[in-house]
């Protein structure tokens, strides 16, 4: 199926939708910021709150109703994805992949046996799923990726080292890219594969110790002659899902700068509760004009921030861009968190510095969004080869 090709238009009710997003909300709000601190200290998901997740059908909420899942346009995965971003990444993170980039390209290019044998389940939350693309030399950029796949008599001999994937630690299912031909040529020298967790031949390296987002678990996995069957190439055809996993990303970054926009809600929540509870030379610290100053710019931020995303969701919905937007949408809003995250920090003064302080984690959380799901630097690099495309020039 093609780019121009594919729809994602959910056909639920505007009713059905907004109490989909109520009971979002609640969890968010009611469940899971009151136990930050725990996911933050045990750098894990608390079992009760993955189970309310799964029973509210966020396992799967972007796979079609077909397989199970709720079948969400990508304008109501941003409207999730805002309310998500209000707690802990990590509540998101345990399903972010099996809605985002790696159910995407099942749904897109997979073989109506691989659909029917994976999507249900992971709609269900039985499984979790991994998207294994990111190598020690290869980020940004698929096309270096240097993992192999090799034909055998029994199918597909996989060989390579994948770095920070999400949910490995925890995962069922490895969306693999890797290259099936020697030649360093294009995406068309590059599939994917479906490697479940007990493939011999894969294992998943200790968890990362990273700055943030704890809780939302990565980890490397190897490939040491893995071997799959014939029947684990995405699509039956080897480059045939490459075009489709690109999507994906393009797709997931209207969800990133989502979860960026919610992220940034709760900043600026977070930081006009502290200035008006609190006092500086005996003046509320809301009443000093260089906070307010701060206050109005985070204000702006988050504003400008959620109706880029909003626009570049229903522009993808509508099939009208699903390059420029997508970039555009997370190139701003990651960048406009880290300033948020920022101003949040300065507005609280010391006590904004300190372990344990809210905007704190949410400084050192905000951080990666500017790097996954492609780099503010790739960001503008695909910003400006649309903008010269699209002026008709090579």
């Amino acid at each position: 199926m093609s780019d121009d090709d594919e729809i994602m238009v959910s056909e639920m009710q505007d009713d059905e939708f907004a109490d989909i997003l109520s009971a979002v909300r609640t969890l968010v709000r009611k469940d899971a910021v009151p136990r930050e601190d725990e996911i933050e200290e045990e750098d894990a998901v608390p079992a009760d709150l993955r189970s309310k997740a799964v029973a509210m059908g966020l396992a799967g909420y972007t796979i079609p109703e077909e397989f199970g899942g709720l079948g969400l346009s990508v304008s109501e995965d941003a409207r999730i994805a805002m309310e998500l971003g209000y707690t802990s990444p990590a509540i998101r993170s345990m399903f972010g992949t099996n809605n985002g980039i790696a159910g995407s390209v099942l749904v897109e290019s997979g073989t109506d046996e691989q659909r029917r044998s994976w999507l249900p389940r992971m709609a269900s939350g039985e499984v979790v799923a991994s998207f294994a693309l990111t190598e020690p030399e290869a980020g940004s950029d698929p096309s270096s990726i240097a993992t192999t796949a090799t034909r055998a008599a029994e199918g597909w001999v996989l060989n390579g080292v994948k770095r920070f994937i999400t949910n490995a630690p925890t995962a069922d299912l490895f969306v693999v890219f890797a290259r099936t031909e020697k030649a360093f040529a294009s995406g068309r020298d590059i599939s994917v594969f479906l490697v479940p967790r007990d493939t011999p031949g894969l294992t998943v390296g200790p968890k990362d110790r990273k700055m943030g987002q704890r809780g939302a678990v990565t980890a490397e996995v190897y490939l040491n002659e893995a071997t799959v069957p014939e029947s684990a190439l995405v699509g039956g055809e080897t480059g045939s899902a490459f075009g489709t996993a690109m999507r994906a990303l393009a797709r997931g970054r209207v969800h990133i700068a989502a979860l960026c926009v919610g992220m940034a809600e709760r900043l600026v929540d977070e930081s006009l509760e502290w200035a008006m509870n609190r006092k500086q030379s005996g003046q509320a610290l809301v009443d000093h004009q260089l906070v307010r100053a701060m206050l109005a710019d985070s204000q702006t931020d988050f504003y400008a921030g959620r109706s880029m995303v909003l626009d570049a969701a229903r522009r993808w919905d509508a099939r009208e861009d699903r390059r420029l937007a997508p970039s555009c949408a997370k190139y701003f809003c990651s960048e406009m968190v880290g300033r948020v995250a920022d101003r949040a920090v300065q507005i609280h003064g010391g006590s904004g510095y300190m372990h344990g302080s809210v905007v704190e984690r949410l400084y050192r959380d905000a951080r990666v969004f500017r790097i996954y799901e492609g780099t503010s630097q790739i960001q503008q690099l695909i910003i400006a080869r649309e903008m010269v495309s699209g002026a008709g020039k090579s």
